[in-house]
């Protein structure tokens, strides 16, 4: 009995310290091939903020997401260009509706996950999302998940 007891302790014990790093998002960089024309998508279509990169002069653009989040820009010039809907910087905003409406008034389509153009996905969990594309094809799914 004894060492059925010290076994779950041990156990329970490799469960909480597994939980002990206390992470908190940073940043999702994306290499594009035109820093201007892909940065001024985030700026002006999506209404991020910019900020100035910490050391580098040129190359790259940086962007707040909300509080200490952030999108870094990193231009190159040769970029792979496998775009992937499967992998996304995802943004949350309880103003879904009225992003839609404004997509659809500068005439940015968007896309549910199956491909439907300019329609909405419903998560099974009731999240709504959309799916655009950066000027670089690169995918930015927005939804409208509570955080």
């Amino acid at each position: 009995m004894k060492k059925l007891i010290l076994l779950l302790l041990f156990i329970s014990g490799s469960c909480a310290s597994a939980q002990s790093f206390d992470f908190q998002y940073d940043h999702y960089s994306v290499i594009v091939k035109d820093l201007d024309k892909v940065g001024a998508f985030y700026k002006d279509i999506l209404n991020l903020k910019e900020i100035p990169h910490p050391s580098a002069p040129s190359g790259f653009k940086w962007f707040i997401i909300q509080g200490n989040s952030q999108l870094h820009l990193i231009g190159k010039d040769s970029v792979a260009m496998e775009h992937s809907k499967s992998v996304h910087l995802c943004l949350a905003t309880q103003k879904l509706d009225k992003l839609i409406t404004y997509l659809e008034q500068k005439n940015i389509t968007y896309w549910d996950w199956p491909g439907t153009k300019n329609s909405v996905t419903l998560r099974a969990d009731g999240v709504r999302q959309i799916y655009l594309k950066d000027p670089e094809n690169n995918w930015v799914e927005i939804n409208n998940a509570p955080h």
